[in-house]
């Protein structure tokens, strides 16, 4: 499955030269990684971003997200954000700090 480029340009732009951040290909689309713990991602159009077990209920109550379903799985803690929700840099870049933010208080990998 192919990613949206423009939207992963705009992850990138938005998390600048932090060496805690890396990239790698998971889930058919492209997965941004802090200290070694997924934060966000693009998959197709979409956004997956790691919110977290205890964020979950108020993510999906923002417009244009979903659990984030990809094995047929539901897996708590993770949302999918529809790319018209995107369309505007602040909200990418308030899921993109919630993402990172999760990823933060992991143990590094």
């Amino acid at each position: 499955m192919a990613f949206d480029e423009g939207l992963a340009e705009r992850i990138r732009a938005r998390l600048g030269t932090d060496p805690a951040v890396t990239e790698k290909r998971m889930f058919g689309g492209l997965s941004f990684l802090y200290r070694g713990n997924l934060a966000v991602g693009v998959i197709g159009d979409e956004m997956i971003v790691r919110v977290g077990p205890d964020s979950t209920d108020a993510a999906l109550a923002r417009t244009g997200t979903r659990l984030f379903d990809f094995t047929g799985r539901p897996m708590r803690g993770w949302v999918v954000v529809e790319a018209p929700a995107l369309s505007e840099d602040d909200a990418l870049a308030d899921w993109i700090d919630q993402g990172c933010s999760f990823a933060s208080g992991l143990p590094s990998k």
